[in-house]
């Protein structure tokens, strides 16, 4: 947070030029023009968008068009990003969508029809004993009242009867006492409240208002028709001759308040009253946000009043951004990059001044990314900056899932994609449309809002987004791409990149040692940059591989007139290794020859011709897409692939400033796995990055890297169509949990009195079926949470079964997850 810059300039160190790393390197340009974006465009007349969709985002008829609306990002109307903002987002679990999120009631025991039928026995039960009770029919149910209040209250023996007042009093208190008391012990008794909330309180705020307002009438007609005795016990023993008109009438209408306001307080708190009036209040009639229940207008935690800007003494800027918020000229994205640039000042006091005035003369567009762009051209998700997720589907009601997480929207951020991802799924199963290109864009959202930084690695026309939705596009072998590849991953030591390069070339090859690859390669790149001031290119490298006479006596003479001793004992032990047994020349001579084909001729040039991107550059807020000729060049396009993996963890665990989550998404990482990648892997956690990796099955992967790559990982994704082989591996990943489990045992019973032969006889004429009894045996065993056999044959189409974890370590079980929309496809 501290490196980081803001108000349009470059997001690298402090006093850096706009556009310069870390490492001294040329940040690229984007790969096209900014969109056009309107200072102050029109308002239009259109809805707010639905609560689960971000301000700014595109229609849904827009979106599976795949079309982009010009303009979306400013065109939004104020009060539909207000009202968004406001809607609450309390903490949860991993993996749940916070916007609008409300906690799931505690597991009602038992099925819906025997909650109802335990509800109506207890009513009956109830009803009964208490008009026994009132009738005298239940005995020593009066004692107490006899037994401690004076005999000279009452008449009789056998029944006792009030004598005056006072024994008048103490029976109508008592009977109101002892009712109270029965409708308290069998509404616990039926689980009265359980049954309100799961079968009226589940279906909104305003049924659960409604029905709170119908027990009010109902009491409030029990009190009035002295069904309860209420009336008789306030208004009946007071001396109104006594007390006078006005007396009189002040303390009936106290009484009134008396039994009435306790009444009400109760319904209204069983309701949500005071909510929903408080919610309606603040929306001004928008039912959606005010069963959300969201924050009033203006008030101290307004997040569209910009509080935090207010209590820093930035008022001029709170009141103008607030202002372009109402007026329609600010999305989602302006929203999250303003509070990040702050958040950047409150880092550096000295950026204060520039902050404010970037806002004073901008206004929702201050603090602009650099290329100036303020949203995407298409979503395909929904997004919610606030919290930075992406909701990616919805928890099925299978009974497999905890109770507690069923229908709720299922979400990835940051914290959870640190831990890295893995999705497994065949062909067809939705892994690009359902998962990495909401992902990429979600981070693509957050790199515009300076917050992340996200590589897209695909096949050409894999569907990643279009090219004006990237600052950087980088195509391999077409002659067309603006941009090339860095083969050096942007390091200056010859070590580091020959560690690197070997990684890539060699790294999926059992039989070769990495390490003697990269010594190998370190003792030619050591010596090649030392003479010439840079790396070899691609055709260079290969020859000094293959021991062209030419290329290497030219090094040699250059390094004998620089007088560079050290580096020609390098290139002496090369060329003693030339040959031996085991030597790693030849292999990566052939590796190094898949990339010095005619087709990327032109590329990954070292002289400075071409315009290369780095993975040095992830300290900026970068969106990336480079697509792999995987159609025409496969080899090649694994050997890249492993290539931007090894110099990703690299260059994401070498940042000096991590404030940025550094992302890297493939769309297919079948062969790019390597074991030093995979214990790359474990180290983004603690590096503010993670990765994204989609098999077709796990047999892309090498059989000993399995185990290690699961472990790795900590949210893993298992798509609909897996096979039972890949299906293991997941149930072993995921482990056993204790259930409970009920055994029941039928044997039939046989009667010894002729009677009750009788009636067993015109039960099984009736039913068919002998009397039995049952017994039932409770007990826990430990169970896979799920099998390989139910994760290869139960998980339906556009579905997949998804366990997360995050950065800090806490999980989410496995859940069955509905991908798609904001319902899901489940």
């Amino acid at each position: 947070m501290e490196r980081e810059g803001t108000y349009g300039h470059s997001q690298g160190g402090q006093g850096a030029p706009p556009g310069a790393d870390a490492a001294g390197a040329q940040v690229p340009r984007p790969a096209g023009p900014p969109p056009a974006l309107p200072p102050h465009p029109p308002r239009p007349a259109t809805a707010p968008p639905p609560p689960d969709r971000a301000p700014g985002a595109p229609a849904a008829a827009d979106r599976s068009a795949g079309k982009s609306t010009p303009g979306a990002a400013a065109a939004t109307p104020g009060s539909a990003l207000t009202a968004w903002l406001r809607v609450p987002r309390p903490e949860a679990g991993p993996g749940i969508w916070r916007h609008g999120y409300v906690p799931a009631a505690k597991k009602p025991e038992g099925t819906g029809r025997s909650v109802l039928v335990r509800v109506v026995i207890a009513f009956l039960v109830g009803f009964v004993c208490w008009r026994l009770f009132l009738e005298g029919g239940l005995p020593f149910v009066g004692a107490p009242l006899h037994f401690f209040t004076p005999q000279s209250w009452w008449t009789g023996d056998y029944e006792p009867r009030p004598v005056d007042h006072r024994g008048q009093a103490a029976l109508e208190l008592y009977e109101l006492l002892i009712s109270v008391g029965m409708f308290l012990f069998f509404a616990r008794l039926g689980r009265w409240r359980a049954a309100f909330d799961e079968h009226v309180g589940a279906r909104g705020p305003w049924p659960r208002a409604l029905a709170a307002a119908a027990g009010v009438l109902v009491v409030v007609a029990l009190i009035e028709n002295e069904v309860l005795p209420v009336y008789p016990l306030a208004f009946g023993h007071l001396p109104y001759q006594e007390l006078g008109g006005f007396a009189g009438s002040v303390i009936t209408y106290a009484l009134y308040a008396v039994i009435y306001l306790p009444v009400l307080f109760v319904f209204a708190r069983l309701g949500g009253w005071a909510r929903l009036l408080g919610a309606a209040r603040t929306t001004a009639g928008t039912p959606a946000a005010a069963a959300a229940g969201s924050v009033v207008p203006g008030g101290p935690d307004d997040p569209a009043a910009w509080p935090q800007l207010r209590a820093a003494g930035l008022e001029e800027s709170a009141d103008r951004l607030a202002a372009e918020a109402d007026s329609g000229r600010m999305n989602d994205v302006d929203h999250a990059r303003i509070r990040r640039a702050f958040a950047s000042v409150q880092a550096d006091p000295s950026r204060r001044a520039a902050f404010a005035q970037s806002v004073r003369d901008h206004g929702a567009a201050a603090c602009a990314h650099p290329s100036k762009a303020r949203d995407l051209p298409v979503r395909t998700a929904a997004h919610d900056l606030v919290v930075s997720q992406v909701r990616i589907g919805r928890v099925t009601g299978a009974g497999s899932n905890p109770y507690e997480r069923r229908g709720t929207g299922l979400a990835l951020e940051p914290a959870v994609l640190g831990t890295s991802v893995l999705a497994v799924g065949p062909s067809g199963a939705g892994k690009t449309r359902l998962l990495v290109r909401p992902v990429v864009e979600s981070l693509a959202l957050q790199a515009l809002a300076g917050q992340a930084a996200v590589i897209a690695v695909g096949a050409a026309g894999a569907g990643l987004g279009p090219d004006d939705g990237y600052d950087v596009v980088v195509r391999p072998g077409d002659p067309a791409s603006v941009h090339d590849l860095d083969l050096y991953g942007g390091t200056a030591d010859p070590d580091e990149a020959a560690s690197l390069l070997a990684e890539a070339f060699v790294g999926d090859l059992p039989g070769t040692d990495a390490r003697r690859a990269a010594t190998a390669l370190a003792q030619l790149l050591g010596p090649f940059r030392a003479a010439y001031g840079r790396f070899p290119a691609v055709a260079e490298l290969r020859e000094l591989l293959d021991r062209v006479p030419g290329p290497l006596d030219a090094l040699r003479r250059v390094l004998e007139a620089a007088g560079q001793q050290a580096m020609l004992r390098e290139l002496d032990a090369r060329e003693r290794q030339y040959g031996t047994h085991g030597d790693p020349g030849p292999v990566l001579a052939d590796r190094v020859g898949l990339l010095d084909r005619p087709a990327f001729h032109g590329f990954f040039d070292t002289a400075g011709a071409g315009r290369p991107f780095s993975l040095r550059s992830l300290e900026h807020p970068v969106r990336v897409r480079i697509d792999l000729p995987e159609r025409a060049h496969p080899d090649a396009s694994r050997l890249l692939a492993r290539l931007l993996l090894a110099q990703f963890t690299a260059s994401a665990t070498a940042r000096a400033d991590r404030s940025l989550f550094a992302f890297l998404a493939f769309d297919d990482a079948s062969h790019t796995l390597t074991p030093q990648t995979v214990r790359g892997l474990q180290r983004l956690r603690s590096a503010h990055a993670g990765v994204l990796l989609t098999l077709r099955t796990l047999d892309d992967v090498p059989e000993q890297l399995r185990t290690q790559l699961l472990g790795a990982v900590g949210c893993r994704i298992a798509f609909s169509g897996i096979t039972t082989w890949d299906g293991r591996q997941f149930a072993e990943a995921w482990g056993t949990e204790l259930i409970e489990t009920r055994d029941v045992t039928s044997r039939q019973v046989y009667a010894e009195r002729p009677m009750t032969r009788l009636m067993h006889g015109v039960r099984k004429l009736i039913s068919g079926k002998d009397v039995t009894t049952d017994a039932v045996t409770v007990r826990q065993v430990e169970r896979e949470r799920w099998s390989a056999s139910a994760l290869a044959n139960t998980v339906p189409p556009g579905h997949a079964v998804v366990s997360l974890t995050t950065v800090t370590g806490e999980r989410a079980a496995p859940v069955l997850v509905g991908l798609g929309g904001p319902g899901g496809t489940g």
